[in-house]
């Protein structure tokens, strides 16, 4: 009785307005439960939203991730294989494409005023980039522009390949020489399709009696230059001298470099004669350290047969011509 008298009593108001308290507590903790709840609520369905208001597509997030793993993956199959092509024929082609940017960017009026090859201001002016760029313009991007581009690769690798890097340059040098001297006299202001013709002049040499496929007939490999010139005669509309001079400063040219190359050094059955279109050794050594043989009409030759075995029966110049 003492213990329970020393004890405050409990009352029912006491007991009441504890039990109003913790209800009151519990009840805001829930509240405030709630209230956190419905924030994230807002927050996620916000970030399911786009910038219009449109709710995102599910796994929109993935395929996002996709498409940016097949683009990379485009990206790095494409430097991979602009990596493989041979140097020489890998900075031409370089060329062309950093040429054709600046006549889009530059408009083509301006393009060709600052790139076309004038005399005057080439030789006076000392402006010594026209010949180069004169040999790498293309025109604006068309199909005749995708057909140059694919014929200057497939040729250049192949005579890349056939003769090596060091005597391809000599090639190459020699070429654009020629034709500026020759476009300057006949008034042409640019001549990559004649370096194109240059290319395969020389290539079908090396095999003129080897049947090769153009339209639709048989022709022996050393008219298909010819073919190809009258090809885009039949398509100039009545400007026959304009599409046929660039084929026939290209034959020329060719002509000129396989003559001095491989006939010349064996006129009159004396080998004595010198050839002076032979790349020099220092060229050899930075260039191509490991040729042996390299230059010769067999090592063309032998590259090409290898090269139509490897394409199985694929012709080299077969199939049409763009327009340009």
């Amino acid at each position: 009785n003492n213990n329970i008298n020393n004890n405050k009593p409990t009352t029912f108001a006491s007991i009441d307005k504890r039990l109003i308290w913790e209800l009151r507590g519990g009840a805001s903790k829930a509240a405030s439960r709630k209230k956190k709840q419905r924030r994230k609520g807002k927050v996620a369905s916000l970030s399911d939203r786009t910038a219009t208001g449109k709710k995102t597509v599910k796994g929109s997030g993935d395929n996002l991730k996709k498409a940016n793993k097949e683009s990379s993956s485009l990206i790095g199959s494409f430097l991979k294989n602009y990596r493989s092509v041979l140097p020489l024929t890998r900075l031409y082609i370089t060329l062309v494409g950093i040429v054709t940017v600046l006549g889009i960017v530059l408009g083509e009026e301006t393009a060709q005023g600052l790139m076309a090859l004038d005399p005057t201001r080439t030789i006076y002016g000392l402006e010594l980039w026209r010949p180069i760029t004169a040999a790498s313009f293309l025109g604006k991007p068309s199909i005749g522009w995708l057909m140059s581009g694919y014929y200057l690769f497939q040729y250049g690798s192949s005579l890349e390949r056939a003769y090596g890097t060091p005597q391809h340059l000599v090639f190459i040098i020699t070429s654009i020489l020629s034709l500026t001297t020759l476009s300057m006299l006949v008034g042409l202001p640019f001549f990559t399709q004649s370096v194109i013709t240059s290319m395969l002049h020389v290539l079908s040499r090396a095999m003129p009696r080897q049947k090769v496929k153009w339209l639709v007939f048989t022709v022996p490999y050393w008219f298909l230059p010819y073919a190809f010139m009258v090809s885009d005669i039949l398509q100039s509309q009545g400007n026959f001298v304009g599409a046929a001079m660039p084929h026939i400063l290209g034959i020329l040219t060719g002509h000129f470099y396989h003559f001095h190359k491989f006939v010349w050094p064996k006129l009159d059955g004396s080998l004595n004669n010198e050839d002076w279109l032979a790349a020099p050794d220092f060229v050899v050594r930075r260039l191509d350290p490991d040729a042996k043989g390299a230059g010769t009409k067999d090592a063309a030759n032998a590259a090409l047969k290898k090269q139509r075995k490897k394409k199985k029966g694929r012709k080299l110049g077969s199939g049409s011509r763009g327009r340009k």
